[in-house]
């Protein structure tokens, strides 16, 4: 997109010009020259990235031809070329747009940038380089660099958006041939004094940074580029038609280290020789592409078995937000996610995940949806805790997936009487429950001829049961020939890993009911042939058993008592017989 038209800077009648090679009263800030480096490589550049060695071709560094830059293409020489309409004041939040044509030295054709972070330093760096429709050694040029997305009235999808506060403005100057570069930066600002002094704010505030070689460098192009090192227009350009440039947006004040800042639309705007900032804009070229030294973070939460949404699992993490802000601990449920916005790119950042006790086991972390580079990554399912490096643009994305445990019990029987195992007495039932959602109840079917699943008969064994968990065990019914266990709320505790095959409960997670045998007794009474004797009802004092007055078959009385228990100690019953 292309254009034509004058944007100046008016003080009454007098426009206002930066004077280059001397002071100016009207600056905040003295104006520098700009040296570039001798390495061609703008220090701290995390790729070694040749910005101003004037071509797109790889030395000691990498150029062009080495990165993933983003293009944009324009129109050449066209009279239908966007512009911001002449005549209006620079100090326009959102200036219009129309078509003109454009003096081929200042008519982009391409555009492109590349932008990176050191992740030790934290510093971000922007690279740029312009195709120009004609060689034009002395170039001037700006990037204007805005933090909102929001159209300006009229525009297109992908056209021009607000200028808001905190918005910047690179102005660059090609001087002496493209071989001396001068930067200065500028502020949109809402209130306080106008670079233009007349004008009312909001504004390009009257705060100027020059940059010097620490900060910025650039070169025009000394020499023709051919096709075959022309990655941006794929054409052979004369002597001065490509110029690049390096620029450390921390140290020019843009994006600082330790803070987090996003510029999604970027206008590049040529500018006719003299003076980057108050000379007339010409051409045009919108780039919808973030710049930012922010990155993010999206941590998920999954169990198997899936759905338990009960179970709360907690997160820490050293990751800092904009402005240098630690986020501070969560917790996930199954099905849930985390997402961390505005990470301040840099090493040695963590996600941990809580200890989640024995009823969990984290199983592993899957970082494979992430952007950031797999190198960069490591992850530990020992210490819970995924540890990276997270460049501007990236997003780390990690499912933290955590299996329950489960544990089994195991619940014997034996008699009061002789110690043993109730080996072949079908029919008792047992109750557990963990007081937190855990419970059920068994039935103890096995015999000697048909055991259950367990090892031994005279137990049941129940498995499935939540790892860790202690559980609280009554016998509810007694088997079979036995009566009711002398014990009631045993306490066995469910062991990660047992179960009810060749992993058996331990100590911790066995329980032992003993139960009495249960007896028959009959009293019975007859006359001993002398025909004087005779009872109409024999009593007992035993209360244990059930009894029947019925007369067993050739006695005159019989007092029968049922399921009588018979414990280790010496059992008595008095029965008395009414004559």
């Amino acid at each position: 997109m292309h254009g034509r038209g004058r944007f100046q800077f008016r003080r009454g009648s007098v426009r206002r010009r930066w004077i280059f090679g001397g002071t100016s009263a009207l600056l905040a800030s003295a104006v520098l020259f700009f040296v570039a480096s001798a390495s061609g490589i703008l220090g701290g550049s995390p790729s070694n990235f040749e910005s101003n060695d004037g071509n797109m071709v790889a030395g000691a560094g990498n150029d062009w031809k080495s990165v993933n830059f983003t293009n944009v293409a324009d129109v050449a020489s066209s009279n239908s070329d966007n512009s911001f309409t002449p005549g209006q004041k620079q100090d326009t939040t959102c200036p219009t747009v129309e078509g003109h044509g454009n003096p081929p030295k200042d008519d982009f054709t391409d555009v492109a940038s590349y932008s990176e972070t050191n992740t030790t330093s934290g510093d971000t760096y922007l690279y740029g380089a312009t195709v120009r429709y004609a060689a034009n050694g002395n170039a001037s040029e700006n990037i204007e660099l805005k933090q909102s997305s929001v159209l300006c009235p009229g525009q297109p999808a992908g056209g021009v958006t607000v200028r808001t506060a905190g918005d910047k403005l690179i102005a660059i100057d090609y001087l002496n041939g493209g071989t001396s570069v001068q930067f200065h930066v500028l502020t949109w600002v809402t209130s306080g004094a106008c670079f233009v002094a007349n004008d009312p704010a909001p504004c390009w505030g009257a705060t100027v940074l020059t940059l010097n070689a620490a900060g910025a460098e650039g070169l025009a192009s000394q020499a023709a580029i051919t096709a075959a090192n022309n990655p941006l227009t794929n054409r052979n350009l004369a002597a001065g038609q490509f110029a690049e440039f390096g620029v450390n947006l921390a140290t020019a004040g843009i994006i600082p280290s330790g803070q987090c800042k996003s510029f999604p639309q970027t206008i590049w705007e040529s500018r006719s020789s003299g003076s980057s900032f108050v000379s007339s804009t010409k051409d045009i070229s919108i780039e919808n592409r973030t710049i930012s030294n922010c990155g993010t973070v999206i941590i998920r939460k999954v169990t198997d078995p899936a759905g338990d949404t009960a179970t709360s699992f907690g997160y820490t993490t050293n990751v800092t937000t904009a402005p240098a802000t630690t986020t501070s601990p969560f917790s996930l449920k199954d099905g849930q996610s985390n997402t961390i916005q505005n990470v301040v790119a840099g090493s040695s950042k963590t996600v941990t995940e809580d200890d989640p006790g024995t009823a969990y086991k984290l199983d592993s972390i899957d970082c494979s949806a992430s952007t950031v580079p797999s190198a960069s990554i490591s992850t530990d399912t020992t210490s819970r805790a995924v540890t990276f490096a997270i460049g501007a643009g990236e997003t780390l994305d990690c499912t933290f997936t955590n299996k329950k445990q489960f544990g089994a019990i195991l619940i014997k029987k034996a008699s009061t009487k002789s110690g043993n195992p109730l080996v072949s007495n079908a029919g008792a039932v047992f109750s557990y429950d963990n007081g937190a959602g855990s419970s059920g109840s068994v039935t103890d079917d096995e015999t000697a001829a048909a055991p259950d699943e367990d090892a031994d008969v005279g137990e049941v064994c129940v498995s499935g049961l939540v790892a860790g968990s202690t559980y609280t065990v009554n016998e509810t019914s007694a088997p079979s020939g036995y009566g009711g266990a002398a014990q009631t709320d045993l306490k066995a505790t469910a062991v990660a890993g047992t179960d009810c095959g060749t992993n058996l409960p331990s100590t911790s997670g066995t329980v032992t009911f003993k139960n009495p045998p249960l007896s028959d007794i009959q009293v019975n009474f007859k006359d001993g042939g002398s025909g004087e004797t005779s009872a109409t009802s024999i009593t007992c004092d035993n209360t244990t058993g059930t009894g029947s007055n019925t007369a067993a078959t050739g006695w005159d009385a019989s007092r029968t008592i049922t399921g009588v228990k018979v414990d280790p100690s010496p059992t008595t019953i008095t029965c008395t017989i009414d004559p």
